[in-house]
């Protein structure tokens, strides 16, 4: 089961109160930068961790005044809509609110008994246009609450690496298809069920990418941890056909 860390007490705690039992992921972004872009794609994966979990999952959002601008980005990153909610707004009584919030919010978001605070850090955005791929990819590559400067160097990284791995992805589509070992699947779950490190996951798949997996094995490792990821990496099979 997925556990995460309550950012006001330092200690972990399960995303669910009981097994399949509702939670609520409410994101709170107070702008439409890229660090209000990051409190989203934290709740996105959020929301599929639990989802891959078989946890229902009702996702909301609180957005800043020009939210439509912030949707509109966050689509273009894969980000999946959240449904437009406010603190009046009841819910179900039975679910587990887990608030993603920047790094400029009240402390008092998240106290309520039982709900759970994801601290999210602020992001320094680099210069120039960015594939949203590549940059969905830069922010999931590092820990969430440390700050984060999108330099030339990150940017660069990340998209060397969404290339390389779409690529070959793609070459073991080809290959006689076999499972996701075991000890594979194992590993991936626990990284993002273990406060949900995302870092964690793409040290695994660059592991596989190198070892003596089966290529179609590969294949199904990549598939399944993108459920998590969004990244696409499935996009390049037959492209060179």
């Amino acid at each position: 089961m997925l556990r995460i860390i309550d950012a006001r007490t330092g200690e972990p705690t399960d995303a669910a109160r009981a097994r399949r039992s509702l939670v609520r992921v409410h994101a709170r972004a107070s702008g439409s930068d890229t660090t209000g872009l990051r409190v989203l794609l934290v709740a996105d994966v959020l929301v599929r961790a639990l989802e891959i979990g078989g946890t229902p999952v009702w996702a909301t959002l609180s957005g800043p005044a020009d939210q439509a601008e912030l949707l509109a980005s966050a689509a273009t990153l894969g980000i999946r809509p959240f449904e437009d909610h406010h603190d009046t707004a009841p819910g179900p009584g039975d679910a587990r609110t887990i608030h993603v919030v920047g790094p400029d919010r009240d402390a008092a978001v998240g106290a309520a008994a039982g709900d759970v605070r994801v601290q999210v850090a602020p992001v320094e955005p680099g210069s120039g246009s960015v594939d949203p791929t590549v940059l969905r990819l830069a922010l999931l590559a590092h820990r969430r609450d440390a700050p984060l400067r999108l330099d030339a160097a990150v940017l660069e990284d990340a998209d060397d690496t969404l290339t390389r791995w779409r690529a070959a992805v793609a070459g073991w589509a080809t290959r006689p298809s076999r499972p996701v070992p075991d000890d594979v699947r194992q590993r991936l779950r626990a990284a993002w069920e273990d406060d949900l490190d995302v870092p964690a996951v793409l040290r695994v798949l660059r592991w596989v990418e190198t070892s003596d997996v089966p290529e179609g094995a590969r294949f199904e490792t990549y598939a399944y941890a993108d459920r998590l990821l969004g990244l696409e990496l499935t996009r390049e099979i037959g492209a060179a056909l």
